[in-house]
């Protein structure tokens, strides 16, 4: 809820200005567009592509947590259970409020999930949530790896 509040309010503010809504509702479909690309490439088992574009898109939107989940998701398959979870806790907080709407799930070796949202950039599910499920799943994986 509290990135709700200064998102609607500055779109709220540029649709009185006459110029900042339709910056704001292109940024947000870019946004989401660039996830997208993001998780068809993790499908598709380009790991190292997608990771340099989450990478690429932290570096123009710092913090967003689905972009911090997804690149979770790819250091679990490579193995890289310490920084997944380093991923996931700087996602947590980022992600209070934020509903998402998932389009495609990935799972990736039953360890982390990959989200792919649907071109709706607000939904009903609490990303909060599913990336709690991501650190339960991560902990268990790097827990195990670590003992063989």
């Amino acid at each position: 809820m509290k990135r709700v509040v200064p998102k609607l309010l500055a779109i709220f503010l540029g649709l009185i200005l006459g110029t900042a809504g339709p910056a704001l509702a292109q940024m947000d479909r870019d946004i989401v567009q660039m996830l997208n690309s993001g998780y068809d490439l993790l499908e598709q088992g380009k790991y190292d592509q997608a990771q340099k574009l989450y990478e690429e898109m932290l570096r123009q939107h710092p913090g967003n947590p689905l972009a911090l989940n997804n690149l979770a998701a790819i250091m679990s398959k490579k193995g890289h259970y310490d920084q997944a979870m380093a991923y996931l806790t700087q996602a947590l907080p980022r992600a209070e409020g934020f509903k998402v709407r998932v389009e495609r799930v990935c799972d990736v070796d039953s360890v982390c999930t990959a989200y792919r949202l649907s071109n709706e950039v607000m939904g009903t599910e609490e990303l909060v949530d599913l990336i709690k499920i991501n650190m339960n799943m991560v902990g268990i994986a790097g827990a195990s790896g670590r003992r063989q």
